[in-house]
């Protein structure tokens, strides 16, 4: 009774559940092609399949090895950064233009670049979507920095505090909350861009790999099937980030 009250209370289930719906009225009243939109159960099932007899697993583990290695490298280095950056305005408004710049442009604009440093391994997959997550950290974490209450830096200040101290225990934590929306952002951004290199550079395995290569052979049953995992990837990665936020910034707000 417990379990059914607080579903009713938190009814994430709503959301899926609609999707679901839109998409069997799609399918049923014909709405598209039955060729190009396969019902949603058959597209469950054949995920279902897929996950039981391991070849998805393979491509997933891949993408997923790759978007975490992608980002830790833009963590690892966005994040000292963005606290250097932040801690000294007049460094950050010397180079805003370039940040801003390259954070404007498509990761996508830079697959050739890439290509022509690291060759068409693993290294220029990772390579761009490490340098797409690396470039929101830095602007988040650095922004997390800048706007610090500056009544709790003044306090600090009044109190005899050190400049390291001052940065190590105000401004470091004041920035945490908006370090972690960059983290969350690139973990997503590394996503997107190595599902996209997957695709277009070529990768021995991966989700963006089994996608074009199932719309390749017109099997839309497994390309949507993919689809969803790729979503539920992107989706449980978020959830991840939110957790720990919400575990280790408590205080966050207050």
């Amino acid at each position: 009774m417990s379990r059914a009250l607080a579903l009713l209370k938190h009814p994430f289930w709503v959301g899926p559940l609609l999707i679901f719906l839109v998409w069997w009225v799609a399918a049923a009243g014909q709405w598209i092609s039955p060729r190009l939109l396969p019902d949603p159960v058959s597209t469950i099932a054949t995920l279902w399949g897929s996950m039981v007899d391991g070849s998805i697993l393979r491509d997933f583990g891949g993408t997923l090895g790759r978007t975490l290695a992608a980002f830790a490298v833009a963590a690892a280095l966005g994040v000292p950064v963005g606290i250097v950056l932040g801690s000294e305005v007049r460094i950050y408004r010397s180079l805003e233009f370039a940040i801003d710049f390259f954070r404007s442009t498509p990761a996508t604009a830079m697959f050739p670049l890439f290509l022509l440093i690291f060759g068409i391994g693993e290294e220029s997959k990772i390579g761009v979507a490490a340098f797409s997550a690396w470039l929101v950290i830095v602007f988040n974490v650095a922004y997390g920095v800048m706007n610090a209450r500056p009544t709790r830096i003044l306090a600090a200040r009044v109190m005899g505090a050190t400049r390291w101290r001052i940065f190590m225990d105000v401004m470091f934590f004041e920035s945490l909350p908006q370090t972690f929306v960059g983290l969350r952002l690139g973990v997503s951004y590394a996503l997107v861009v190595i599902i996209v290199a997957e695709m277009f550079i070529g990768a021995s395995n991966g989700m963006g790999r089994r996608i074009i290569d199932a719309q390749q052979i017109f099997d839309l049953r497994q390309m949507y099937a993919s689809i969803i995992a790729t979503g539920c990837l992107g989706y449980g990665l978020n959830l991840f980030f939110l957790f720990i936020e919400r575990t280790f910034l408590k205080w966050a707000g207050k």
